[in-house]
């Protein structure tokens, strides 16, 4: 190779590596979590959502606000006729009336409506509780399916690194006894076997690295980052200590989202059963008029009231009272489900929970007694006194236990946070509002 392929070799190797220093995105748990409650497009819908209502609840209040119109028209007339005290007698030889003009501006004063504007209001308001809180709820999710992400990468990172030290053995195994079959001191099925064992360890760390690839593929879109990003995660990022959580109240903010909207429902009751009451406005204006050649009025303001009734709601508007009474019954009934449902929830995470605190202490004393067991086989081995079946699989025994441990302490935290989630309180945990 010249000295120029050389070069050009160096500088590919060099720009890639650029590249994925470039790619790569050292996050915290912490700070994936704040991320993907403020930037992924689940928490950006549920945001809109409530931006929504807002406008909604602003545009139910301009009810309570006067209505205003102004209006003016313009006619042709033909050939018109007027007679009366205050025009002469227009046609034939008398005045050529031949154009009307008239202004108008009337305002009306919502005074009583059967109370509808005001219960209108009240609903609008429990529809904008009732998102703000689906939008947190929506954060909740967004935040358990980034702590289910960030662990699963965090665990098959584990696995990959001590997938690779075991390959690394099984290698040297397979050299070593490539060793003494040649040399006539080991027969050629067990050096099968080694090799066999070296093909599924290959298989299992591939396997891995697929899952990491797929995982932080996953995390990445979710978090909204660009493509190609790769997440480094922090040492000793999950390595946090937990206690034994006593406290069973909730804060589920979905049970609150339904209990806003089972609220409106009750408003819109009676909205439905104001129906049945008149409505009175005030009512105000001003006309002007302009016959042509005739005459002219300006000035001329008016006031007064208005009321007026549906004679048909008494028998039309039961129905939409009892439409209205069965959604609320609707409301009720699914708030009690999902209170059931978030109880049993809770105590099935809070049991996961303290299943991985005891699974911690029996992964570490099978750690150790793989590890004793595996020095005592080898010995053996070494001695001629066992298989190499038997070396073979207390190796496999010792590297699985070593991954058990080595994955417990986050399976604690996962678990934890997940318990988090259930009571609603996991983005209150990170300081995520």
């Amino acid at each position: 190779m010249n000295n120029k392929n050389v070069l050009i070799l160096y500088f590919v190797l060099l720009l890639t590596s650029f590249l994925q220093a470039q790619n790569a995105k050292s996050l915290s748990l912490e700070e994936a979590i704040h991320i993907g409650v403020s930037q992924s497009n689940q928490a950006i819908l549920a945001d809109t959502k409530v931006k929504t209502s807002e406008w909604e609840l602003k545009t139910v209040k301009n009810n309570q606000l006067p209505n205003l119109s102004v209006s003016g028209q313009y006619f042709r007339l033909t050939q018109a006729k007027i007679k009366g005290n205050l025009a002469p007698e227009s046609g034939g030889n008398g005045l050529d009336i031949n154009q009307l003009m008239i202004g108008q501006a009337t305002a009306t004063i919502p005074v009583f409506n059967g109370f509808k504007i005001q219960n209108g209001i009240k609903a609008a308001k429990s529809i904008n509780k009732a998102e703000i809180s689906h939008a947190q709820h929506t954060k909740e999710q967004v935040a358990l399916a980034v702590t289910q992400l960030y662990f699963g990468l965090y665990k098959t990172n584990q696995m990959i690194q001590l997938t690779e030290d075991f390959l690394k053995t099984a290698h040297q195994r397979v050299l070593d006894f490539q060793a003494m079959e040649d040399n006539g001191l080991l027969a050629h099925n067990d050096l099968l076997k080694a090799q066999l064992q070296e093909s599924n360890i290959q298989l299992s760390l591939a396997t891995a690295k697929k899952n990491y690839s797929v995982l932080n593929y996953q995390l990445a879109n979710l978090l909204q980052l660009p493509e190609g990003t790769v997440i480094e995660i922090p040492e000793n990022s999950v390595e946090k200590t937990t206690e034994i959580v006593t406290e069973t109240a909730t804060e589920r903010k979905d049970l609150e989202a339904l209990q806003y909207q089972e609220e409106a429902l009750k408003s819109n009751i009676k909205i439905a059963k104001g129906n049945y009451l008149p409505s009175i406005n005030l009512i105000g204006g001003y006309i002007a008029l302009d016959v042509k050649n005739a005459f002219t009025i300006t000035n001329a303001m008016n006031f007064g009231a208005g009321i007026s009734y549906d004679f048909s709601s008494l028998f039309k508007n039961k129905k939409e009272v009892e439409k209205a009474k069965s959604k609320t019954l609707e409301a009720t009934q699914q708030i009690a489900i999902l209170s059931d449902k978030i109880k049993e929830e809770v105590q099935e995470a809070n049991a996961n929970y303290e299943l991985a605190l005891q699974q911690k202490e029996v992964y570490l004393k099978a750690q150790e007694q793989a590890t004793e067991n595996y020095r005592i086989v080898k010995d053996k081995y070494d001695n001629g006194l066992s298989t190499t079946n038997d070396l073979l699989e207390a190796d496999v025994d010792q590297i699985q236990a070593k991954i058990n441990y080595a994955i417990a302490t986050s399976d604690i935290q996962e678990k934890y946070y997940e318990l988090l989630y259930q009571q609603g309180k996991l983005t209150q945990s990170f300081n995520v509002n």
